[in-house]
This record gives structure tokens, sequence and C-alpha cells, in this order.
């Protein structure tokens, strides 16, 4: 990857005249938990506070192009030390603008340029390139073909997606249409992705179709998503052909796949419930199998963040107060029958100020030490995890 001093780019960008012409904002996030030790582990209990101040600005240029940069600093406390580390090197970037502090250390800390972005867009077309953000499905806790840098169904804060260095392409047609070329650089050539799209709406159903070549595999995905009365009905699945089959950091299988179901309901209370299936090919039904799944592609990728095959995620919501809203997530391994559940309450303190608390417990089989083995028998995905739970802390400006 090349490699440009994080720092001197934030520097040089803050002062040219360009972004004096745009608007500036950001965020100031602190997520604070406690974590306990997994069963039988030899890894401790610990803290964690990750600490993340963004600045923005966007704004136009001549002509039809804009602009849109954005740097972001991490700071990060735990105890003990890399209890959990900062970010690695990102599989979609070519050009590296980071910089570490104390990578090892309790306080460690991050600086990026998160978006370097220049737009031109007309009635018809629009073209952008550098590093950007991109997402493709539409399926709201874990989406098949959102396939370059997805969300973890589990995560708290899904409001910024990371970066991407990318040029694409796109030309919109009739109400909703378009069609559209993507590329994304990789660390390597051999890790770039050529990806086409199309979407559409016919009777009322947006459709998606998206199909090329991720990071060296050849893939085809295709989606819809309508509503029959007040149930609102989304299907996604996402077919590959393995990349480096059974050699380590390759894919497990020849052909794999992943789909999912999700079905939307608000009912008469306000009560909001997200119900959603999902098939995750690159998993396993063994759990005696899942640390190997664990060091396969499509986990390193982001591609999948569950090791079993079969799902049921449940996300409800409901509005107790303007102020306050209560929710919940249960993401369920319906082959080894364990899950993780985690209530939340979202607090709304003042304008541009809120406040979430939240619980994760882990539920399932724990593991169980063997007498000719140092390493315990997996016998569950959540039952091998310990809880975790804190707060988080959001302050835009």
């Amino acid at each position: 990857m090349t490699r440009l001093p994080a720092f001197l780019l934030l520097f040089i960008l803050s002062t040219t005249s360009a972004v004096a012409s745009g608007s500036v904002g950001g965020f100031l996030k602190s997520i604070d938990l406690y974590r306990q030790a997994p069963p039988q582990s030899d890894l401790p209990a610990g803290w964690l506070s990750a600490n993340r101040l963004r600045l923005e600005a966007e704004g136009p240029l001549a002509g039809n192009w804009q602009f849109n940069i954005a740097g972001e600093n991490l700071l990060l406390y735990s105890d003990p030390p890399r209890l959990t580390p900062l970010p690695g090197e990102n599989i979609n970037r070519r050009v590296d603008l980071e910089s570490d502090w104390n990578r090892d250390g309790h306080f460690a800390d991050q600086l990026q340029i998160d978006r370097l972005q220049f737009s031109w867009q007309d009635d018809d077309n629009r073209f952008s390139l550098g590093r950007q953000a991109l997402g493709f499905g539409r399926i709201l806790i874990f989406s098949p073909l959102d396939i370059i840098a997805p969300f973890a169904p589990d995560v708290i804060d899904a409001e910024v997606r990371p970066g991407v260095d990318a040029l694409q392409a796109a030309h919109y047609f009739g109400l909703g249409g378009e069609l559209a070329g993507t590329v994304v650089f990789g660390q390597t050539a051999r890790l770039n992705s050529y990806l086409a799209t199309a979407t559409s709406n016919i009777s009322g159903v947006d459709l998606l179709g998206i199909g090329g070549s991720l990071r060296g595999r050849a893939m085809l995905g295709i989606g819809a998503a309508g509503s029959l009365g007040g149930l609102g009905i989304k299907a996604e699945v996402a077919f590959y052909r393995g990349r480096d089959v059974g050699q380590p950091g390759g894919d497990p299988d020849d052909q794999f796949s992943i789909g999912a179901l999700e079905l939307w309901y608000r009912f008469a209370n306000d009560l909001v419930l997200v119900a959603e299936y999902l098939y995750n090919g690159p998993g396993t039904g063994d759990p005696r199998d899942y640390p190997g799944r664990m060091l396969t592609a499509p986990v390193e990728e982001n591609l999948t963040y569950l090791l079993g095959r079969h799902y049921l995620l449940l996300a409800p919501s409901y509005e107790l107060h303007p102020l306050l809203n209560l929710q919940g997530l249960l993401i369920w391994n319906l082959g080894d029958d364990s899950f993780l559940l985690r209530p939340l309450i979202d607090i709304s303190l003042a304008d541009n100020l809120s406040l979430q608390l939240f619980w994760s417990f882990f539920v399932g089989d724990k593991p169980r030490r063997q007498p000719i083995s140092p390493l315990p028998e997996i016998r569950s995905e959540f039952g091998s995890a310990g809880g975790a739970g804190g707060l988080f802390l959001a302050y835009h400006f």
C-alpha cells in the first residue's frame, strides 16, 4: 500500500480555499464498556473506552463538481492493554492515510483520512472517485448484498460507513432506475473489486442486481424490497465462486452463498419489529469447526461475522417517550441453539446529544475442557463469549 502521513494530508486539506466554501461538521463519540472474561479461557476481563472525533467538510467546486473530505481520530484506552487493538489495514484501501501511536499500550491513538472524494453529477449521470462510502444491500440488520464495507449485525454505531478507495460511474433512468459500474481498489491489485449494479422499480417492488469480481472471486447477487399491506418484505441472496479454496486465508468451499429474508412491521401500539432469517453459507453446522472458520476469507473480509449456518435475528424498538427509546437485538444460532441478547435504552439528553445504555448477554453451551488437549472443546458460538456492556455517548456539531 502507498503510505502518506495522515496528519500531514489533513493539515493540507484544512488550509485549502475549497474547504472554506463548503459546510463543516462532525461528531464526538465515546463507547465505554466492561467485558467479562470468556468461559474456559485464559483471556482476562477488562475495560475499554473508544473515543472518536470526526471533522467533515463538503461543498461545491467548479462546474458540477463536489468535494467531501473527512478526518477522524480514535483514542483507545484498554485495560489490560490490547484488549481491543486499534483497527488494522482496510482490505478495500490502496493508499495508506492512517497514522498510529502507541499501538500496544493502555492508550493508543489512530488518525486517518476517512473521506477524500470528488464527484461530478448532472440530471442523468454521476461520477465519483477517491475515498468514499459504498453500500449496496437494503436489508437492515445484516444485508448479504452489502459486500464492500458491511456493518456487523451487532454493531452499536452504524452511522458512518468506513471509506474505501473507489471509482464509480452511474446513469439514472426512469423512476428510481440506475445502472452503475464500480471499481474498488484493494490493498493489492489482486484484491481489487469490479462490480456492475442495476436497480429498478417494477410494480412497487424495488429490484437490485449486482455482479462481477469481488476481491478475486466471481459473484452474483439479487435483491427485492416491497410491502404487503403494512408488512415490509425484503429478500437478498449472493452467490460466490470460492477463491484459494482450502488454503490458509482462502474461502471454505468452491461455491457458497449468503441469503436473507427480512420482515418489518409496526404494531398499533407503535412497537416496531424487524425479523430476519439468515442463511450463512460460509459457516458450518459443527461447532468444533468454528475456530477454523474464523480464519477463512469470508470472515476476515467481513462478508460474514457469524460462524454457523442458520440464524434468526430480531430487532424490536418502542418509543416510550419522545426522548426515550427502548431497543433490543437477538441473534439466535439455530444450529447450536446459542444466542446473543442485547437490550438497549436510547436517551436524548439535548439537541445533538444522545446516550445509549446497553448490555449483551451471551447464552449457550460453554466450552468444555479436554483431557488430552490444552484447547477447550467449542460447543456453541455465543456460549463461548463473555458478557459485555456499558454506554455510548454521541454529540454532533
